[in-house]
């Protein structure tokens, strides 16, 4: 089957963003060639065959956009390393096109976005083809508390590369699912609080979650003001590091860009197969963190043991001490306040369709849309969030305030406080457990996880393939202070290139266990 799944254009199948930008150099391949070779591909894996469903729509222009592409090389040469290279799109991220921005509603079906996200726009610069939208959990997972990760009412249940009954983690579900599976060369996809961890974990490949404000949020639909950042899925650390350097920047639309300094341009230059010697990484041992499934557990123990090979110094353990559940604490309330905020002010931009009908424009409006639409949007599960959000009051709330203070001002503190009392470089957990079985009517069944304290403070990750379980992917999980993203690529570049431990899917049925 993996050989077959290969042959299905061959052109771009677990190839580096680099060879493939040599191979367009040289002539031998051509971005018709590339966008041709991943439509191949979508249509035999995704919209047929194992049926992934990770692509929530394609581009209607993309043969058109890669014809001009191809033209423009032929008489000026590339714009840069993205040029001509087919990426996907989570779908909260606008585009201002004939494609759909919808975060998997049906309710935003038909209305337009008013003009490209920053992101989009920075990547049409580059000369990178948007081939297609990427599927998600609906709402970027922020609907309902007894949610199933990568299921929109609009794309349905994203499925798991390595085995089709597992769940591809949320809420960039679609977008990791493509990268695994050579649907695209890479992707974007967004997090609030995991959303870009935990699928890159469960799918095999490499997630970057940036400092909050490095990349710009406008043209994304929002949950948070304070967690949301985009950030991008590939099948390498160096691909990550290719993708980052386009998308970073100041940017009027995004007033939280204005705090990021000058960022670099090329984070290409830190990918240093040499960058775990001398390094002291603070090895993270807090309950839900570690302890919770003991494939992730040898998992990690065995990165360790690679890191003090490579020549990284371990302070092990150190310990955050942070509220891991975010449902019950202060970063939910946050959330809720900024989700009903946020939401109407996107709302707001949003354009009629071509039959004249206007989209909603309150969260109000969507719930209920939701409920007259129940059998479409909520069969599985409801609105709780929603409801929750909706009561809230406006951003100058009490609870609102002191809320923000301990989640968002407590988490900064706590970890920039354990990064100096030990001088870390950065801190190290297992990303999540193996990929756990989709299951629709009882929702997710999570055991653990890392990302909420840097979630809360709004500071960097990046998950790298650390193994398998039983056909599934594991991950570790880098965590560093604010704008620490050039030490947590090298860093986890190291680990890569020592470790090889990415293996491309093999599209099981379910997995033979013994």
């Amino acid at each position: 089957m993996t050989n077959f799944f290969s042959d299905v254009g061959p052109e771009i199948y677990e190839m580096s963003l680099a060879d493939l930008q040599a191979g367009l150099a040289a002539g031998r391949l051509t971005t018709r060639r590339l966008a041709e070779a991943c439509l191949a591909r979508i249509a035999a894996i995704d919209h047929s065959g194992p049926l992934l469903r990770s692509v929530i729509e394609v581009n209607p222009e993309a043969l058109a956009l890669a014809d001009a592409l191809d033209a423009e090389r032929a008489a000026s040469g590339p714009r840069g390393p993205l040029h001509g290279i087919p990426l996907l799109l989570k779908d909260n991220i606008d585009t201002g096109d004939a494609m759909q921005t919808t975060a998997g509603s049906l309710a935003l079906l038909g209305s337009r976005a008013a003009q490209d996200a920053t992101v989009a726009q920075r990547l049409r610069a580059a000369g990178a083809l948007l081939l297609g939208k990427a599927n998600l959990s609906e709402w970027a997972n922020f609907r309902s508390t007894r949610s199933t990760s990568g299921w929109s009412g609009r794309g349905r249940q994203t499925r798991n590369p390595y085995a089709l009954d597992r769940n591809p983690g949320g809420s960039s579900a679609g977008s990791a699912a493509a990268v695994a599976a050579s649907l695209c060369a890479a992707s974007i996809g967004s997090e609030t609080d995991g959303s870009i961890i935990c699928p890159s974990s469960l799918c095999g490949v490499v997630g970057l979650k940036p400092t909050v404000g490095l990349i710009s949020r406008a043209g994304i639909i929002p949950i948070s003001a304070t967690q949301d950042t985009a950030g991008p899925h590939g099948r390498s650390v160096a691909d990550v590091a290719t993708l980052l350097g386009v998308l970073v920047g100041r940017d009027p639309r995004d007033p939280a860009t204005e705090s990021a300094g000058q960022p670099q341009r090329d984070y290409t230059q830190f990918l240093d197969a040499d960058g775990l010697r001398g390094a002291r990484i603070g090895v993270l041992r807090d309950k839900g963190m570690v302890g919770y499934n003991p494939h992730t557990d040898a998992a990690f123990e065995k990165a360790l043991h690679t890191l003090s090979e490579l020549g990284a110094e371990l302070v092990d353990p150190v310990s955050l001490k942070r509220e891991t559940n975010y449902l019950a604490g202060d970063e939910f309330t946050v959330l809720l306040y900024e989700f009903k905020q946020g939401l109407t002010d996107y709302l707001a931009t949003r354009l009629p369709g071509p039959d004249g009908a206007e989209p909603p424009r309150s969260l109000d409006d969507l719930i209920a849309f939701n409920e007259a639409h129940a059998a479409e949007e909520q069969p599985y599960f409801g609105q709780e969030i929603f409801l929750q959000a909706e009561a809230k009051g406006d951003l100058s709330s009490a609870e609102y305030l002191e809320a923000l203070a301990r989640s968002r001002d407590g988490a900064r503190a706590t970890i920039d406080a354990l990064l100096a009392e030990h001088k870390l470089d950065a801190l190290i957990a297992p990303s999540m457990p193996p990929a756990w079985l989709s299951d629709l009517v009882n929702d997710d069944s999570v055991a653990g996880g890392c990302t909420s304290p840097a979630a809360c403070a709004g500071y960097p990750l990046i998950s790298v393939p650390a193994g398998m379980a039983h056909g599934l992917p594991l991950g570790i999980t880098f965590m560093g202070g604010a704008y620490s993203e050039p030490t947590l690529i090298r860093l986890a570049y190291a680990y890569e290139q020592a470790s090889r431990l990415r293996v491309p899917p093999t599209y099981l049925a379910t997995l033979t266990l013994p």
